[in-house]
């Protein structure tokens, strides 16, 4: 008897086996047909010096309006009507909220709801102490030919000034849009201000006033990333955002009885605080795979060489292990869970004093179909000392909606990556940080977020950081992805 079980457990697995084989063999990308696009007219000289010349203006809001320098944003307004002319003198401009540009490009036609390109204006500062680890100054805005350097290079004055320049070439090439386009640039997206002060949530209630709704909207997010395993796989990603995580930092304070440090009992504030810390690190919240993720993972597995395709053809089967397992690389967990950062701390005034009250703010970055509710709920039932305060603070967010992958919008956005590099695979995913464009979901159901130039990873992750730079051999396709973007959507 045990040896007709183990034949027919061997025969089962064989089947498994033979099946998994041929599921690999016929797990390929759908082929479809994307026509090579016809080359467009880039002034790559003009861009390269009005993204160094737009680097060295120091757009830096502040989260209140009456301290932002204003006569720099002024300057940046400025240089946008001197070095593009015609966009100024063709397209109707509508300042609002002080330093936030609605631009509007009306249609020959007007058939059809206008589609809206969104950048903003403003950048980071920078870090105290780092200044000297710059290979250029920040604000120098060097071109040494293999790169532009500077605050803004990649986050976002390149998407700014890319827009800026197809639309200015678009003019000069005599091109008309069928629908009306919006150009909106907001001004204070990097501070996270209170919605009344937000130059996009201004914009956007703007556009309702006058009865506007937007066909889509595409703002900044993923890039080309190349995805090269030697043997495996040699594509082009270009992750395209669907949806944006949400936003809150939250405060969580104990108290004490306080007073001198040489009387000090057994845990002060502190102490207590220490153990609320570890509740709420040692209670994360669970992984889950999305289904935008899984169409992300997919289109990836689809693409690599037939030995790992015997595994990731079974990607449905492998959910539950990868859950598991990604839930402890925190790269990956980001894109499969709420995320939880203890950032800061404060205690006592004094190292003699016992602190009467001590906090931590904990920064939390929500997953999709969850809420700030869900947060604070989640935090009041990790945290086993119960006489503690929480307070949400302002700048939350809940997550955006998930915008659909069968629109017309996105179909272009496709065709046209495809059509600029067939070698590229173009998929959905989560943006992990915020931008303008999830402030826009009142007028716009078709929200996505790409920025057209190839980078690789480690120059990404010099966005907000030291040595931000952007390769000038990525600018070009930049432009000429936004001219193409403007014909197909603004047709009617």
């Amino acid at each position: 008897m045990d040896r007709k079980y183990k034949i027919a457990g061997a025969a089962a697995a064989g089947a498994v086996a033979a099946g998994t084989a041929v599921r690999a063999a016929l797990s390929k990308e759908k082929k479809e047909s994307f026509e090579p696009l016809p080359p467009e007219k880039v002034d790559l000289e003009r861009y390269r010096k009005n993204l160094s010349d737009a680097i060295k203006i120091k757009t830096i809001a502040d989260k209140h309006p009456e301290s932002t320098n204003w006569e720099v944003f002024d300057e940046f307004h400025a240089f946008l009507r001197e070095r593009y002319p015609l966009f100024h003198e063709k397209l109707e401009l509508t300042v609002i909220n002080r330093g936030a540009l609605c631009f509007l490009w009306k249609g020959k036609t007007g058939d059809g709801d206008p589609i809206a390109l969104l950048a903003h204006q403003d950048v980071v500062p920078i870090s105290e102490g780092t200044l000297d680890d710059w290979t250029h100054p920040p604000f120098d805005g060097v071109d040494d030919g293999e790169f532009i350097w500077g605050r803004g290079a990649l986050d976002m004055k390149n998407h700014l000034i890319a827009v800026m320049e197809s639309v200015e070439t678009l003019l000069e090439e005599g091109f008309e849009p069928e629908r009306d386009v919006y150009i909106l640039l907001g001004h204070n997206e990097e501070v996270m201000c209170d919605n009344t002060d937000n130059g996009a949530v201004a914009m956007c209630e703007y556009l309702k006033e006058k009865g506007v709704r937007l066909d889509c909207i595409i703002d900044e997010g993923g890039a080309i990333l190349p995805v090269n395993i030697k043997g495996v796989i040699n594509k082009d990603l270009a992750g395209i955002g669907v949806a944006e995580k949400g936003y809150a930092d939250i405060e969580v304070a104990v108290h004490a009885k306080g007073g001198h440090s040489s009387q000090a009992p057994n845990h002060t504030a502190l102490g207590k605080l220490a153990n609320v810390i570890r509740d709420i690190e040692n209670h994360q919240f669970k992984t889950k795979m999305s289904p935008m993720l899984y169409e992300l993972f997919d289109k990836i597995a689809r693409n690599v060489s037939y030995p790992v395709k015997l595994v990731t053809c079974n990607l449905r089967l492998l959910v539950p292990a990868l859950e598991l397992a990604l839930g402890y690389v925190p790269a990956a967990a980001s894109m499969m869970r709420t995320t939880t950062g203890v950032t800061m701390a404060s205690g006592s005034p004094q190292a003699n004093v016992l602190p009467q009250r001590a906090s931590v703010i904990v920064n939390f970055r929500i997953f999709p179909g969850q809420t700030v509710d869900d947060v604070i709920a989640h935090l009041k039932k990790a945290i086993r000392y119960k006489d503690v305060e929480i307070n949400l603070l302002p700048g939350w967010k809940n997550p955006s909606a998930i915008s659909p992958t069968d629109s017309r919008c996105f179909k272009a956005l496709e065709r046209i990556c495809r059509g600029m590099n067939p070698n590229t695979i173009v998929a959905p995913y989560l943006v992990m940080g915020g931008t303008d464009a999830c402030h826009y979901q009142d007028v716009c159901e078709n929200i996505y977020r790409y920025s057209p130039f190839r980078v690789n990873t480690s120059l990404l992750m010099t966005t907000h950081g030291t040595n931000e730079r952007i390769p000038v051999a990525s600018l070009e396709e930049g432009v000429a992805f936004f001219k193409r973007y403007i014909k197909e959507l603004s047709k009617a």
